[in-house]
């Protein structure tokens, strides 16, 4: 049985977004498109998605911002940033906030699919937090 990889695609542009899922439509993949910041934030809070694709430039709350609500409402998916911004000083804040990678636009559907392929593995071979259950008169080791 093939497991399905579900990724929401936040693009404000019908165009990009199109090319990204025509790029991306494969029986691995189950592709879902938001528009605006705040439809990506509300999503990803309540649905499950193995990865978020996120254009930096869009309406109402830019990329920049929704990564940054994700990480601190704790949601781990991994997220590949998707920008036209190719300046060291956006990619490192892009990164810093907590993204996973960072593709400037143009790009090619190979390299998404690699970039993809390579933020997946990342979070399935990082260790699980240990956590241990000490007396009082023990540290706590995490």
């Amino acid at each position: 049985m093939i497991r399905i990889i579900r990724i929401l695609v936040v693009e404000d542009e019908p165009e990009i977004a199109f090319g990204i899922e025509n790029d991306l439509l494969s029986d691995e993949y189950d592709l879902s498109v938001a528009r605006e910041g705040n439809e990506a934030v509300r999503r990803a809070r309540t649905e499950t998605f193995d990865l978020i694709l996120l254009d930096v430039m869009l309406p109402h709350m830019d990329g920049v911002e929704v990564c940054r609500e994700l990480r601190k409402g704790g949601i781990a998916t991994p997220i590949v940033m998707l920008t036209t911004k190719t300046g060291e000083v956006d990619k490192v804040m892009g990164l810093d906030l907590g993204a996973n990678d960072y593709v400037t636009k143009p790009f090619s559907a190979r390299e998404l699919r690699a970039r993809i392929r390579a933020a997946l593995r990342h979070q399935r071979s990082e260790p699980k937090p240990l956590w241990r259950v000490a007396s009082p008169a023990q540290h706590l080791t995490l």
